[in-house]
């Protein structure tokens, strides 16, 4: 199976990306039998991919990097790097190639200091004497300082070296790291792909990938979690009982308060998978005493690790937040469309009740300036506003309407 098939619903990016492979095996291939390279190569060093949330940017990144490095037989035939199940294309798509770094961050932002590590990474010369294919997931998340740090190897690149950068937009990126990369635009795969690429890949039944794929609105990583999480089906029904719970200044109150605490849980149960893990790791490598007691020396090491986990910890909580405030966006785009007698899909068709009284219960103007508010809570929690301020400002605007 090509690794252009995980590119759910972006045939024209799978295109070009599979060109540019074809270009980039055939420029190995000249360098290594001295033969003259291709007159007009679509092979470039530095790639951005950018898309709404659920697109595929890094599934993109990652496939392409696996193609620069597919070693199938069939290319001397004629095929298209990107197998899917030579070595090179494999070990790519895991994660365990000598040549292929992938970089993501579970914090809020990404730093000078591992840029730095990053370029000089950069520099090497690929292990396998192919590429060496650099993917960025969280591009959006550097620093202003970071992203300089990050210039001048974007800018004046090592041979070989190729960046693959992703974000949510081209205005997420520094423009001077932009206009020297190749972009590439993803769109909203269709609801009925992602419906099937559930059924085909992970054995979901096809009712159910049906509604996951329509109530996440084509983003196939929330599609998988609803079909195979409980607990996320049901916080998720949670979340859109709120606009029923908002008729006083109470509700609305205890309305936000409960949101957060479902927020400030799904940081705490990740906390729990994960810090006590790496805590113990890391005493364990610093030589910790069976009692647990740590040698001299050691306390500014865990006192580094203890601030990291703090800031994963708020931003799997705003992560949360945001979800949470998708799915109401969702819902009140529903809700418009039968204020407007539109026949577009609903994403929330299991609610229907639900629905048709929130649309006789208001205009469709009272209807948008409520998606508004979500939308000024979104860039309120951006601008690290207090988080229950933020959400309290929303539920009131909600019940006003």
């Amino acid at each position: 199976m090509p690794v252009w098939d995980d590119l759910v619903g972006q045939e024209k990016v799978s295109e070009q990306l599979a060109a540019a492979a074809r270009d980039a095996d055939a420029l190995v291939t000249a360098a290594a039998t001295d033969a003259p390279p291709p007159e007009a190569s679509k092979m470039t060093h530095a790639w951005l991919f950018t898309g709404p949330p659920g697109s595929g940017r890094s599934t993109a990144a990652r496939a392409f990097a696996a193609a620069l490095q597919c070693v199938s037989p069939d290319r001397a035939l004629g095929g298209v790097p990107g197998c899917g199940f030579c070595d090179g294309c494999h070990t790519s798509l895991v994660g365990t190639h000598a040549d292929v770094e992938i970089v993501r961050t579970d914090l809020l932002s990404i730093g000078v200091k591992e840029t730095r590590d990053l370029v000089r990474r950069a520099q090497m010369s690929p292990a396998g004497g192919r590429w060496q294919a650099i993917v960025l997931e969280d591009a959006d998340r550097l620093t202003e300082g970071a992203g300089n740090v990050l210039l001048k190897a974007v800018e004046e690149p090592a041979p070989r070296t190729v960046w693959l950068l992703c974000a949510p937009s081209v205005e997420d990126v520094l423009p001077t790291i932009r206009s020297r990369c190749r972009l590439l635009t993803l769109r909203t795969p269709p609801v009925d792909a992602v419906a099937d690429i559930l059924v085909r890949r992970d054995g979901i039944e096809p009712d159910v990938a049906a509604a996951v794929a329509r109530a996440t609105q084509g983003h196939i990583g929330r599609a998988r979690r609803l079909a195979t999480d409980p607990r996320a089906r049901e916080r998720r029904a949670a979340v859109l009982k709120l606009p029923l719970r908002v008729g006083d200044v109470g509700g609305c109150l205890k309305a936000a308060q409960e949101l957060i605490d479902t927020a400030s849980e799904d940081a705490k149960q990740l906390a729990e998978e994960v810090d006590v893990k790496e805590t113990e790791e890391l005493k364990t490598a610093l030589g910790a005493a069976q009692g647990g007691r740590m040698p001299r020396g050691t306390a500014g090491v865990m006192k580094e690790l203890e601030d990291r986990q703090k800031r994963r910890r708020t931003r799997t909580q705003r992560d949360s937040l945001d979800l949470a405030l998708t799915d109401l966006t969702g819902l009140y785009r529903d809700v418009l469309a039968l204020q407007l007698g539109s026949r577009l899909a609903l994403a929330n068709t299991e609610m229907e009740d639900t629905l048709e009284r929130l649309a006789g219960a208001g205009t469709p103007e009272s209807t948008l300036r409520r998606i508004d508010a979500i939308a000024a809570c979104r860039e309120a929690l951006d601008r690290n506003v207090a988080p229950l301020l933020a959400v309290e400002a929303m539920t009131m605007a909600l019940r006003a309407g």
